[in-house]
């Protein structure tokens, strides 16, 4: 669906690093379309096709033609969002425009070069980047709720499978099934005690207002998702956390104080509210992850390996080993049987698995069991040990009714929500007014009924 509509992002793509001199300011301003009551400039289509130039971006087609009509497509979903009342909360555009503020900043080396560079107050930038984030996530939101109803039923899934012409049956990556078992290594108590102390000087330096809590988290917390965006996690319910986070995050109430030291599975934390909304509640936390020792990593592993070695004489299965012994919540009540997040299967697809786990399974046969190795966990991060089993391997192969349904239902879904996103353009553009200029209408578009 991505590929029919794209998100017209003209800030935030500008905005891209290393940044993009802007030079619409040399461009004579005029209007090239309308689109109902929305005027399309040509500075705007100039400085998409400057930031498309600058990141090599292939366009399909004439920039004048192409970009354009990207645009204009956006206004009809914008204009059916607001008939319908979709939008996007305040708390949705805040989080982002905060995070890509952040890293704007970061790229140019302070607010000042930032606001120097494109010659405007960083809040103007901010207003611009809000905007436009609301818009994206409009148009996204649209898109959803067009397509929300569309399944394949069994039957049509057998007429479309049918209907392939026999080059055209897709071809089935080689996919595997793994079973894993990891050892967490014991973490040294003068490291927590090291990362204790590291998180109750932050504390101290925001506490006197020596130092903001979001700059702190962008240069040492360890957690990749957030540290760029200071740290901020977005308006979020207090089941979407884990309960250790969550009981203290939810009994903050002061937004210039900072929790107490919170330890979850995926390190140490400190806390700070920024605000909430009801039930949900917007916070920054800076994230510690206390570091494997050289020692205990190798106690882990001679440990890992004389586990493999009763696993290679029978002593008991690996299935056993994998409820009773693993140190992964995630897959130990299943037999050590990996889950693909894509889809909820247990396939993956060898670039689908964590490197680490790849590179053993590679060559292995069914039922051969690793030597041990090192891995970070992909449900928290932390360093462990690991050995897997190949469980199974299905090899590349034109997909069938029988074995591939699944792959096959989706593909047949994706082609309806392709049809209705397609539909819906060619209606909104018989029931909206449309003007093209002079000049801008000898263009071979992707839908023809721009030009009336």
């Amino acid at each position: 669906m991505h590929k029919i509509v794209k998100s017209v992002s003209l800030l935030m793509l500008l905005l891209s690093a290393p940044f993009l001199k802007a030079q619409s300011e040399n461009v004579v301003d005029e209007v090239v379309w309308i689109v109902g009551d929305e005027a399309i400039l040509k500075s705007q289509v100039e400085t998409e096709y400057q930031r498309m130039r600058y990141s090599n971006e292939k366009i399909d087609g004439d920039p004048y033609c192409v970009i354009p009509e990207q645009m204009a497509i956006q206004k009809l979903f914008l204009h059916q969002a607001k008939i319908d009342s979709i939008e996007v909360t305040d708390g949705q555009v805040l989080q982002q425009v905060e995070a890509r503020m952040n890293y704007y900043i970061q790229q140019a080396g302070s607010k000042e070069k930032l606001e120097e560079y494109f010659g405007k107050p960083s809040s103007a930038i901010r207003d611009e980047l809000r905007d436009m984030i609301r818009d994206n996530g409009t148009v996204q939101q649209m898109q959803q709720e067009l397509v929300k109803n569309v399944k394949a039923t069994p039957a049509e899934v057998r007429r479309f499978y049918q209907g392939l012409s026999k080059d055209s049956i897709p071809f089935i990556s080689t996919q595997v099934e793994v079973q894993v078992i990891t050892f967490e290594p014991v973490i040294p108590q003068d490291e927590v005690d090291n990362i204790k102390s590291r998180l109750r000087d932050y504390t101290d330096r925001v506490v006197k207002g020596e130092s903001q809590f979001s700059t702190l988290a962008i240069l040492y917390s360890e957690d990749p998702g957030s540290a760029r965006a200071g740290g901020e996690l977005g308006f979020k319910g207090r089941g979407e956390f884990v309960p250790e986070f969550s009981a203290v995050a939810f009994q903050l109430n002061d937004t210039k104080k900072v929790s107490k030291i919170v330890e979850t599975e995926f390190g140490y934390h400190i806390i700070q509210l920024i605000e909430k909304r009801g039930d949900r509640s917007n916070f920054r936390h800076i994230l510690l992850t206390p570091k494997v020792s050289e020692k205990e990593l190798k106690v882990s592993l001679s440990r890992m390996d004389s586990l493999k070695t009763d696993l290679d004489s029978l002593k008991f299965s690996f299935e056993e080993a994998a409820k009773f012994l693993s140190h992964d919540k995630n897959t130990r009540n299943n037999n050590g049987l990996m889950v693909n997040q894509a889809d909820g299967t247990s396939k993956f697809e060898m670039e689908e698995l964590p490197a680490e786990v790849s590179r053993m399974v590679y060559n292995m046969s069914v039922g051969d069991i690793s030597k041990p190795f090192t891995m970070k966990s992909p449900s928290n991060g932390k360093d462990v040990v690991a050995i897997v089993k190949l469980k199974n391997r299905i090899d590349g192969h034109k997909a069938t009714i029988y074995d591939d349904y699944q792959e096959l239902k989706a593909m047949l879904e994706n082609q309806k929500r392709e049809k209705v996103i397609k539909d819906f353009i060619k209606k909104k553009q018989s029931e909206t007014y449309i003007r093209i200029k002079e000049g801008w209408r000898n263009c071979d578009f992707m839908y023809p009924g721009w030009v009336k």
